[in-house]
């Protein structure tokens, strides 16, 4: 049973008890170099995860496995207790096609480093092409809808921009409103933050706390630790491929349990007063 670990996949729980995500002792490796090590996450209704660690942790491999844009070597991933990238037939698992694949894509979205907006398309555009010709939205309806999310991330004089006439914390907030207008089960951000200016990171933060305090079931890459201290409902703290600590909020900064993560956080606020 290639790329799946028969003695790891678990059995989804009932629906009362069924996370929105669940990562089960996934691996993953890049030739030689092993970028996770058997990681674990659940991921609940409404809640706002937080993934921190060190360069070269498997924070961003991690996303992008439960995005399906890499392949596990092993482990399992369910969405809504649907198991991720396979499929059963005839009593074993096969991995699914790639139709299946794009099928499962789409109740997730992410939400990339690079804004990846089309530049020959107004901002209207950039958001409402997924809802209408990949999720069969009519165009009145997925106007409507991308009016009012540009209005949320502040952007509502913006809709027939093109990219170029935008800043990179513009782009990037309609780069979050294009992920939300397809309505995903869950939001994706591999480190949204980290090319943008200094000064541009206050604007995209604030729109990402305003899709957290409506509700939206929310995993962040990010290395803007007030943002996950002030947002995450829990705060997960990966090393080598692993997750070390996976914890409230409130207690993974006030009480970190191991020692790398003490180290961590230490060298985090060191460096944050170097930049003050």
């Amino acid at each position: 049973m290639t790329g799946v670990s028969s003695g790891l996949i678990v059995q989804p729980h009932t629906v009362e008890e069924t996370p929105v995500l669940r990562v089960t002792d996934v691996r993953k490796a890049f030739g030689d170099q092993l970028a996770l090590d058997g990681a674990s996450l659940d991921v609940y209704e409404g809640e706002v995860v937080a993934i921190l660690g060190p360069s070269g942790s498997g924070k961003s491999t991690l996303v992008r496995c439960i995005d399906q844009l890499e392949t596990i070597d092993g482990g399992a991933m369910f969405l809504d207790g649907e198991l991720l990238g396979y499929e059963e037939f005839r009593g074993h698992l096969r991995p699914r096609t790639d139709a299946g694949v794009q099928h499962q894509r789409r109740r997730m979205s992410m939400v990339f480093q690079q804004f990846n907006l089309f530049p020959h398309w107004t901002v209207l555009r950039n958001i409402t092409e997924a809802p209408v010709k990949v999720h069969g939205l009519s165009p009145a309806e997925a106007r409507a809808r991308a009016l009012e999310l540009l209005e949320q991330v502040g952007l509502s004089d913006k809709a027939d921009a093109y990219p170029r006439h935008l800043s990179g914390g513009q782009q990037q907030r309609v780069a979050i409103a294009r992920s939300v207008a397809v309505q995903p089960r869950i939001l994706l951000f591999d480190e949204p933050t980290s090319a943008l200016d200094p000064e541009l990171v206050g604007e995209v933060l604030q729109a990402m706390k305003a899709l957290a305090a409506v509700g939206h079931t929310m995993v962040v890459v990010t290395h803007e630790m007030a943002f996950a201290r002030e947002v995450a409902d829990r705060c997960v703290f990966m090393a080598e491929g692993r997750v070390i600590e996976d914890r409230p909020a409130d207690d993974f900064f006030a009480d970190p349990s191991s020692e790398r993560l003490r180290a961590f956080l230490a060298r985090s606020a060191s460096a944050r007063k170097d930049t003050e």
